[in-house]
């Protein structure tokens, strides 16, 4: 009998991954290499390097996965790849290194998207926990005496995807094993994760961003600075169509509900705004900077290191940044949970590791009896595992993919 094993390899952006998971449900081995340090430098990714990146690792990361499983090819049932969103020519390593084990192995192939990928990272951290995450219950009729509903573990979901590349709301639905996705919100410009990274390098704090962000807010007044998101419109101009940004080919803005979309372009130059107009002490950014880019730099430097370097001023200004745009994400994904009746709400993708986000989102769906559940921190960020999880559910469907199988940088999920 099969065992189910996937081997499934993540190259999307800057994360050379391979891990093989038994029925979507246990990780057997989970191998990345990561590229941040290489593309730190920059303070941003840079595709042509990740490529060259991807094609150095790939093949010891997928050997790893295996070794870390004792496991050999002849021991697999299938192998995924995510064949996008992503950089064309990162996706393009994965999709070609896993096609040719296919086509070496006589396994089947199964396309996976990288958004779907991160909703099952939630649902294979459940799964492998084998109990149902700490949960609300719904109650009955006040004085009733009927006892409270727990959510199914697989029940309907709204599923908020937020990372450095993606913001996206989607109405999760399983049906006879497969699961299908409603696009509900997303943003219309950057993605809160990449407004965290420009916001710490106009500040001067290294790359990535977010982690740096979240560890020094917690020493600023989060209320310092009055950051506010207005009420998004549709465009008449528009008539309906996407706007010309890259996060926003996915659906015409028309068919979404506006309290459901996001903007992150307008805090971002609000807070160079307020650099300019408060005249931040440029000493002190020029100090951030030696310590994290300067040739003298230490290789990690700690967070004492980068507070000695940050004046109040500067927490401040952080703190209420991260304050606004987590209120912004936590206002609309729980107004879109109450609008279609959601009664769990799964939060994923790079800035689900965020503090003080899974603080405030625990809270509220507290107050609401709603359940919410996070990924780990490992399965926040770009990994394979959750790959293979996703590919589950297509393996048991027989979705395999065709020699024609090729990268997709704007691959669309639930459009």
């Amino acid at each position: 009998m099969s065992r189910g094993l996937i081997l499934a390899i993540e190259s999307s952006c800057d994360e050379t991954a391979a891990a093989v998971v038994e029925r979507g449900a246990h990780t057997l081995s989970s191998a990345v290499a990561s590229q941040i340090a290489m593309h730190a430098r920059y303070g941003g990714v840079v595709p042509e390097l990740a490529s060259r990146e991807h094609l150095r690792a790939v093949v010891p990361v997928v050997r790893a996965a295996l070794e870390q499983a004792n496991l050999t090819l002849a021991d697999l049932d299938a192998i995924a790849v995510t064949s996008g969103p992503g950089l064309a020519g990162a996706l393009l390593v994965g999709i070609t290194y896993a096609k040719a084990l296919a086509f070496a192995t006589g396994l089947p192939l199964i396309a996976v998207n990288h958004l779907e990928g991160h909703i099952h990272a939630v649902l294979l951290n459940e799964r492998e926990s084998q109990v149902p995450p700490p949960r609300r219950t719904r109650p009955g009729a006040p004085g009733s005496g009927v006892p409270g509903e727990a959510e199914p573990l697989d029940a309907q979901s709204l599923a908020l995807v937020v990372s450095g590349g993606h913001t996206h709301l989607y109405l999760a639905r399983p049906t006879n094993g497969t699961w299908h996705y409603q696009l509900v919100g997303r943003t219309l410009d950057d993605a809160a994760g990449e407004a965290y990274d420009k916001v710490a390098k106009l500040l001067g704090l290294g790359y990535p961003g977010g982690p740096w962000i979240d560890a020094l807010a917690m020493h600023g007044n989060p209320r310092a600075v009055p950051f506010a998101f207005s009420q998004i419109k549709t465009k008449l101009h528009l008539a309906g169509k996407a706007p010309r940004t890259k996060a926003a080919k996915t659906a015409p803005i028309a068919d979404l509900d506006p309290h459901f979309l996001f903007s992150f372009s307008g805090i971002k130059t609000a807070v160079l705004r307020y650099v300019e107009l408060h005249d931040l002490r440029p000493e002190a950014e020029a100090r951030r900077e030696a310590l994290f880019t300067g040739p003298d730099a230490p290789a990690r430097p700690t967070v004492e290191q980068a507070l000695a370097v940050c004046e109040p001023e500067t927490l401040d200004l952080i703190a209420s940044f991260q304050h606004a745009v987590v209120g912004d994400l936590l206002k609309k994904t729980f107004a879109a949970a109450e609008a279609l009746g959601a009664r769990r709400i799964l939060v994923t993708g790079g800035v689900a590791a965020n503090r003080a986000l899974r603080s405030r989102f625990t809270a509220e769906a507290v107050r609401r009896s709603i359940d919410v559940a996070f990924p780990t921190l490992a399965l926040s960020t770009d990994n394979a595992a959750m790959i293979a999880a996703a590919a589950w559910p297509r393996f048991l469907a027989g979705e395999f993919a065709g020699a024609e199988l090729s990268a997709d940088p704007s691959l669309a999920l639930g459009r």
